[in-house]
């Protein structure tokens, strides 16, 4: 009588890794170099050749392209390597792989396509149009599909805490991408977001503070539990620890969006809200970062020798450094400080290229040989690329935390009579540019350490074995139903759908109960009596403006600080911008801020000021716009535009969508009458002559009175003036 098998053999699929790894490689170099040509771009205006490759359009390509392409696809490296072999199974399905790379690669594409042309929609991580941002929810489903699968033909009962943080990642974006990318399209690559004005900011921010947690930070926690264990050849140091980091974190994370909207026309109760949440987060991820160092307990004498754990530990460091400064910025005292200044660039890029490049680029080192079935060609080569790296981030993140504090102090600086000290730009900018050439030469630094790295990889290639699909010998999958283990969350471990529930209740709870009263309350954005919809012709103008990425430099947010009322005029009031599809309250200020610019200077002033923006300010980063006089003012959607926003509140009588273009004609006519009596060409068909229209507008119907009867009760003018609190 034969005995029944207990193993079998089973093959892991390893070619969808390589692709994903090589990916990871390919895009990493291309967008660091977009983000080291920007670099240089702040350092002199002269490195904005063409309007394509200008600050504004390819600052989103950058951030896009680290993101999503070269995290992005390291996630799906290290996710599709581990979870086969936590579970001792193959991917469900190869096709919803294959897809799963093709197409993810596809959206990538378009990105670098779509972004430099200007068609974006200018929220923050969320800047690709509804067809893309439809074609990444479809990649997505199909990804978290072919891993759902996978779940349920495991041969493992218990579920390891890496494949938490997957399931908790894979819940979140799904759930964060398709209710900020809501929108209402006019045209194939143009679209209005369905939300305005503050609601539009607290959605924005909501996904945009949480794309960092569940895009950046949960998904690489999860390869953090699973690759720094094997490379230290040491277990976690906690499960207990591991089980606290993960349901703190999931529940907290998604509180703290507001924290990114601190001091401006956003409720109060709402910035408190992100404010408490974010301090209570500093828990968990500590405890996260402690887990992950103490893990290699017994395994420091490695570091040595060992340019990857070297890479882990750096980034479990950066991961913890970051965690720590997030929450100090969400302080409202430190906020109106480093708000709108490069020290919220430097924490962004301390996280992202000290956190996420590093421990992407420890998987690559550790992986990639094993994929090849070969072994390193240098680790002197990858010690080298890891001092690279390390010094050239410090540099960075350093030269932008003095630049940061230097620009929040210029900002606020008061002289004995009690005026700005520096009242314009251009008294600033000399002052920072020192500063910006230490962080093209920091991020010089740590690119050509990816260069090391690729070079490294060409040799250790020339060296591989047969690349084929590793086989292992598995146990016979057995009934999984029945419970084991001795506590609850054993018990949970080994039923993924009821593990899966439980982390969608734990991610939508701070969703659900931030969102809704503001988009169902009405008098949370009450009204303002002389605040007005935008003409057809400002409507464009508004449009050319996103599509230059202007908001990606200057801010349409007045604080309520006494050197902001000063320098810039009122501050805003959350009535101001019910008409705004979407919001453009920007999160940087390397120019003035335009909420009240309106008015401010004469129609031949801003036409100067984009051909030749030195000629109005001498010392000015700002590219020249002189493009925008030639590129013709296509009004063919006006009318459409007009209708779009009149569904969505404006009051534009029928009349007036149908005579939209009409109506924007004769605005154009008269700006350009009166730019050519006093020698400027004839823009009147001209982008330019829409981009004045709208930067005149702004701020010149904002100091309504607040609709009687609403209970709505303005922030406090922090530091303002008697007369100004009138």
């Amino acid at each position: 009588m034969s005995e029944t098998p207990q193993t079998e053999t089973i093959r892991y699929d390893d070619a969808v890794v390589r692709k994903f790894a090589y990916a990871t490689i390919i895009w990493g170099l291309i967008g660091m170099l977009a983000g080291l040509w920007l670099a240089l771009e702040l350092a002199s205006h002269k490195f904005n050749l063409i309007p394509q490759i200008a600050f504004g359009r390819l600052r989103p390509l950058h951030t896009n392209a680290v993101i999503f392409a070269f995290v992005g696809n390291g996630m799906f490296a290290g996710i599709y390597y581990s979870t086969q072999r936590l579970l001792k199974t193959r991917m469900a399905n190869d096709l919803l792989s294959k897809i799963n790379f093709w197409g993810w690669q596809a959206i990538i594409a378009s990105a670098a396509v779509t972004l430099p042309l200007g068609y974006t929609t200018s929220k923050e991580y969320a800047e690709l149009e509804w067809p893309i941002d439809i074609a990444i929810a479809l990649v997505w489903v199909i990804f978290g599909l072919n891993f759902f699968l996978t779940l349920k033909q495991r041969r493992e009962k218990h579920l390891y805490v890496a494949l938490w943080f997957y399931i908790a990642s894979i819940i979140a974006i799904a759930v964060l991408h398709i209710f900020n990318s809501l929108a209402v399209p006019v045209a194939a690559l143009k679209s209005y977001s369905a939300y305005a004005g503050i609601q539009d900011a607290l959605v924005q921010w909501w996904y945009g503070h949480n794309a960092v947690a569940f895009f950046l930070t949960t998904p690489y926690l999860g390869l953090m539990y699973y690759f720094v264990p094997k490379a230290a050849q040491r277990p976690v140091y906690s499960y207990r620890l591991s089980i606290i980091h993960f349901w703190a974190l999931v529940f907290i994370y998604i509180w703290a969006g507001p924290h990114h909207l601190l001091n401006s026309a956003l409720p109060d109760w709402a910035q408190s809200l992100g404010t408490v949440f974010s301090i209570m987060l500093l828990a968990p991820s500590w405890g996260g970062m402690i887990n992950g160092l103490l893990t290699l307990r017994g395994a420091w004498h490695k570091l040595r020798s060992d340019p990857v754990l070297k890479f882990f530990v750096a980034s479990i460091t950066f991961y913890g450094m970051s965690t720590f400064e997030g929450p100090m910025l969400s302080l409202k005292a430190v906020n109106s400080l480093s708000h709108f200044t490069n020290w919220t660039i430097a924490h962004v890029h301390a996280g992202g290229l000290g956190w996420n490049g590093f421990l992407t680029f420890g998987l690559l080192y550790w992986l990639l040989p094993r994929l090849w079935k070969t072994e390193l060609h240098s680790k002197k080569l990858a010690t080298t690329h890891f001092w690279f790296g390390l010094i050239g981030i410090a540099a960075y993140v350093l030269s932008m935390w003095v630049n940061g504090v230097t620009e929040g102090l210029m900002w606020k600086e008061f002289d004995p009579d009690g005026k700005l000290v520096y009242g314009t730009w251009d008294e600033m900018v000399p002052a920072l540019r020192p500063t910006y050439i230490v962080r093209a030469v920091g991020g010089g630094l740590y690119i050509t350490g990816v260069f090391l790295m690729i070079w490294n990889f060409i040799k250790t290639y020339q060296t591989r074995g047969e690349l084929t699909d590793t086989e292992v010998e598995v146990p016979v999958r057995r009934d999984l139903s029945k419970p084991e283990g001795s506590s609850w969350h054993r018990r949970l471990e080994g039923k993924p759908l009821a593990f899966t529930l439980l982390t969608t209740v734990a991610v939508a709870a701070g969703g659900i109960l931030e969102l809704i009263p503001s988009m169902a309350i009405k008098t949370n954005v009450p009204t303002i009596d002389k605040v007005r919809p935008y003409t057809p012709l400002e409507l464009e103008g508004r449009d050319v403006y996103i599509s230059e990425g202007c908001v990606n430099c200057h801010s349409q947010m007045v604080r309520p600080f006494r050197e902001e009322t000063l320098r810039y005029g009122d501050y805003a009031k959350a009535g101001e911008f019910v008409y705004d599809h979407p919001f453009l309250w920007g999160s940087r200020r390397i120019g003035p801020d335009l909420l009240r610019v309106g008015g401010k200077y004469p129609d031949l002033w801003h036409y100067n000021h984009l051909v030749d923006p030195r000629s109005t300010s001498p010392r000015s980063l700002m590219p020249s716009y002189a493009h925008l006089a030639e590129a013709p003012l296509d009004l063919s959607l006006t009318s459409a535009k007009s209708s779009i926003h009149a569904t969505f509140g404006a009051p534009y009588t029928e009349g007036e969508i149908g005579a939209a273009e009409a109506l924007a004609r004769m605005q154009a006519d008269t700006i350009a009458d009166g730019l050519i009596t006093q020698g400027a060409p004839d823009i009147r068909d001209r982008k330019m002559v829409a981009l004045i229209a709208y930067l005149q507008r702004l701020g010149t119907d904002g100091k309504g009175a607040v609709v009687e009867g609403s209970p709505h009760v303005e922030p406090p003018a922090q530091g303002l003036p008697e007369r100004l609190q009138q």
